[in-house]
């Protein structure tokens, strides 16, 4: 008789297309693997529609028009036990109908990839409540303290200096695992840098410079950076890619009438991978998912207009581990954009210090540790 295929429940959050994007990147490799998973959003589908709607409002909401609010939200999270009273219960959202839910489907796994479905199950089990072996996997290259939580199984982190804050901040460290932020199979195969340039329409002999903004777009500075590109001299091609943000892709569109051979503008895209074949660095906002694709893709960073908060904290730990770079305004970008069309150096340099850092398996990874988990715990109880 052959075991039944394991049931993997993966929990995520639509703050940001990050979570959902790695949820949806480890069900893929899961299904590969022969498992069974399910993706649930804990705000919509656990706690409440309406919540959910009018939460996210209001996070998009703060980060358009009082982004230092949310760096202070942040900081202040960061400094905070997750058992702290000030946290209002935040721990506890969603855990009733969690609880009825891992009771009626029972799942072998369950995988968190946002911070409150983690507390949640951390609260039932801290309960006495059967949970599953439970994973969760960091999409952010930040040690925060609202992620750990006392009954988690295993934690996925993007890099060692990662797993060392949290072994530091108290964790076992053998339950603690090096594995690199999900991303798509595609990131880690070879580039061709010419079809994509010839597929894009773009020149094969100059500078390309790739500029995105989030999938949600509109939360960066990307029409800041529009302006300096356009008003710099030197030869080359630029890509912006804005999301969903309709208004920004119209308003870029304006400014580069006429220009469209130096700026081309789309709205949201579906091939990340070629785009950024074909780009010689990436100029963006320090959002999780999207610099583990740059990692992956091997290509060297600038880091423009992040938010406060986990996008900032990205950023600092590129700078600080020299696979980008950064720029806080418009003429700094100018600079940074020329230092590095003239020093192919810098460049090189940046792609040996990528190296280092890329981790373009880590969805294979992390799935084989969950489903060798449940492997060991048969055998053992065999």
């Amino acid at each position: 008789m052959t075991d039944a295929a394991p049931r993997v429940l993966l929990l995520t959050a639509s703050y940001g297309s990050g979570h959902t994007g790695v949820a949806e990147t480890l069900a893929r490799e899961l299904q590969i693997a022969g498992a069974v998973p399910s993706v649930v959003d804990h705000f919509l589908e656990l706690v409440h529609p309406r919540f959910d709607e009018w939460s996210r409002g209001l996070y998009y909401w703060i980060l358009k028009e009082a982004p230092a609010l949310w760096g202070g939200a942040y900081w202040v999270g960061d400094r905070l036990s997750v058992s702290s009273p000030l946290l209002l219960g935040f721990n506890r959202i969603g855990a009733r109908k969690l609880r009825r839910l891992l009771r009626a489907e029972r799942f072998d796994h369950v995988v968190s990839v946002h911070p409150a479905p983690a507390a949640a199950l951390s609260y039932l089990r801290g309960r006495g409540e059967h949970v599953p072996s439970h994973t969760t996997v960091f999409t952010d290259f930040v040690a925060h303290t609202q992620w750990i939580h006392p009954h988690v199984d295993r934690y996925c982190v993007p890099a060692e200096e990662i797993a060392n804050e949290l072994t530091a901040k108290g964790l076992p460290r053998d339950g603690v695992r090096v594995t690199g932020i999900p991303v798509g199979r595609e990131f880690g195969q070879p580039a061709d840098r010419a079809g994509a340039r010839l597929s894009l329409g773009l020149s094969p002999r100059q500078p390309i410079l790739l500029f995105m903004d989030g999938s949600e777009g509109g939360f960066g500075k990307l029409e800041e950076a529009a302006r300096t590109v356009l008003a710099m001299e030197q030869p080359f091609q630029s890509i912006f890619v804005v999301g969903r943000e309709r208004s920004l892709e119209a308003r870029l569109g304006q400014l580069a009438r006429g220009r469209e051979s130096r700026v081309k503008v789309l709205g949201f895209v579906d091939n990340v991978r070629q785009l950024m074949a074909a780009a010689d660095f990436l100029v963006t906002k320090a959002g999780g998912l999207t610099l583990t694709e740059a990692l992956a893709a091997e290509l060297p960073v600038i880091c423009f207009g992040s938010l406060p908060g986990q996008e900032s904290r990205n950023e600092r730990f590129a700078a600080m581990a020299g696979v980008a770079l950064v720029a806080s305004s418009g003429a700094q970008l100018q600079r940074v954009i020329g230092a590095a069309l003239r020093d192919s150096g810098l460049l090189r340099s940046i792609r040996e210090r990528i190296r280092l850092y890329r981790r373009p398996h880590a969805a294979e990874q992390i799935v084989d540790l969950i489903l060798e988990g449940r492997a060991a715990r048969r055998e053992r109880a065999s």
